[in-house]
């Protein structure tokens, strides 16, 4: 049972195509990597001496594609160690839960978490032996004895995969911490702005967020206009710290421009806890909006993910809290819901705003045609549910006729599991130079072009996007 990864994988069948994909490929495979949007936790970095901690720990306990499968599978979270808000108690050997995520690996045949693990398995720590129940412990240990060596410390690999730079997502309220131990190293992570917390009133503990932002910008936020004056504070301590976006996500693409006076009636009422769910709906549009404002006052780019309904699963949430795998797409209508916002900021040419979605229907029927056309527009890479082999062909040919390639955003990773990034983007870049290399054998484009474009989707078109 040994593990080996294909060379031609993920290029068409057919020889011609197969062998310009891979000539576009071996010019793109070794560049370095731009990661501008993720969730890694910053503190691996920020600290030499950071370690991964346990094989469970690394590839099982904090990774939600992982457990959104295996629970549709009757595998019940505490048997993975993912602790109850109920006190239920959970496990805590981790061998064990390696062994019940090994045994149950057959699970993720023909999907895009398989083709990462198994990536990351190889090519990061040289495992040729196939995970399963009966080699779960002997991966165990050989992950356990190098995941123990420097050269696997979370900077030295870092280095290894040879990333030019990494933007984490950080909270409002975050104080930055790591962000700034890392900059007086002049090492390249970056922050990201994400308020959601704070501008979303159905939050968890909204208000309590409220207080926590009004500490950290030292504003007391009394009403609406101290609370803008508390996030452009924070957004300029942002940038200080060296981020070049900032990020939403939201339930639906609608945007709104209300008066001070209504958006400040609407504050009032959620700070004493009368908020209803129109005025949710409606101060999220609106401070979409607003954000759109701040970022083509102070430049930061402007990331939009949308269409995720999060937690459907309540019975789930109740017992474990949110990001256990049970987010789930909503159809979204993007033209109406845009309009506000891009009457207002669209045409503005030095605004980039990043658009994601989960609603594969609208890439050529909405998406594309609005960042076609709109200079503030660019299209974020296939997301989420669509971050995969057969998700990047269908969003290329959905988008690339409409959009260009020019005014797509490249790639992203969007990952917490730090170690699946060099395998993300080789999906990407493969996927990519293949379908290339198609359009050349269709007469659509020529060699040369292809190859450069190809430099582009891999590389330049995430760091100009993100101005990185």
């Amino acid at each position: 049972m040994t593990w080996q990864l294909e060379e031609n994988r993920y290029f068409s069948p057919e020889p011609s195509q197969r062998n310009l994909a891979r000539d576009l490929y071996k010019s793109v495979k070794d560049l370095p990597l731009i990661c501008p949007h993720g969730h890694v936790d910053p503190n691996l970095l920020a600290y030499p001496d950071a370690r991964f901690g346990s094989p469970a720990e690394l590839f099982v306990i904090p990774d939600h594609y992982i457990f959104r499968m295996l629970y549709s599978q009757g595998v019940k979270l505490e048997e993975l160690g993912i602790p109850a808000r109920d006190n239920t108690p959970v496990e805590t050997d981790h061998r064990k839960i390696w062994k019940r995520f090994a045994e149950n690996f057959y699970l993720f045949r023909g999907t895009p978490t398989g083709l990462w693990l198994k990536d990351e398995l190889v090519s990061v720590f040289g495992i040729n032996k196939k995970l399963c129940a009966e080699t779960a412990d002997a991966i165990y240990d050989e992950l356990g004895e190098k995941l123990a060596q420097a050269e696997f410390a979370p900077r030295a690999l870092f280095k290894r995969f040879n990333i030019e730079v990494l933007c984490t997502t950080d909270a409002a309220t975050d104080t930055l911490e790591p962000h700034q131990k890392l900059q007086q190293e002049s090492f390249p992570v970056r922050p990201t702005f994400r308020p959601d917390a704070v501008v979303n009133l159905n939050t968890v503990d909204w208000q309590g967020n409220i207080q926590k932002l009004s500490e950290v910008a030292r504003i007391e936020i009394a009403d609406y206009k101290s609370f803008v004056v508390a996030l452009e504070q924070r957004r300029v301590f942002f940038k200080s710290a060296g981020a070049t976006a900032t990020d939403h996500a939201a339930l639906t693409a609608d945007t709104e421009q209300v008066s001070v006076q209504i958006a400040g009636e609407i504050f009032d009422r959620a700070l004493r806890g009368q908020a209803n769910a129109e005025d949710t709906k409606r101060f999220t549009a609106h401070m979409l909006t607003e954000m759109a404002r701040m970022s083509v006052d102070d430049g930061l780019v402007m990331q939009l993910h949308i269409g995720s309904l999060r937690d459907h699963n309540k019975v789930l949430f109740e017992r474990f809290g949110k990001d256990k795998g049970a987010d789930i797409p909503l159809q979204t209508e993007w033209t109406r819901a845009l309009q506000p916002l891009l009457q207002r900021f669209g045409n503005e040419k030095d605004l980039h705003i990043i658009l994601f979605g989960l609603d594969e229907a609208t890439y050529s029927r909405e998406l594309a045609p609005l960042a076609g056309h709109y200079p503030a527009l660019r299209l974020g890479p296939p997301w989420w549910f669509f971050d995969s082999v057969k998700g990047m062909e269908r969003y290329l040919d959905a988008v690339v006729e409409t959009a260009g390639i020019y005014n797509l955003a490249g790639f992203n990773d969007d990952t917490r599991a730090f170690v699946s990034i060099p395998a993300r983007h080789d999906v990407w870049r493969r996927v990519t130079c293949n379908w290339l290399a198609g359009e050349v054998v269709k007469g659509l484009m020529d060699e040369e072009d292809a190859s450069g474009v190809a430099r582009d989707l891999a590389y330049k078109l995430a760091k100009t996007a993100y101005k990185l």
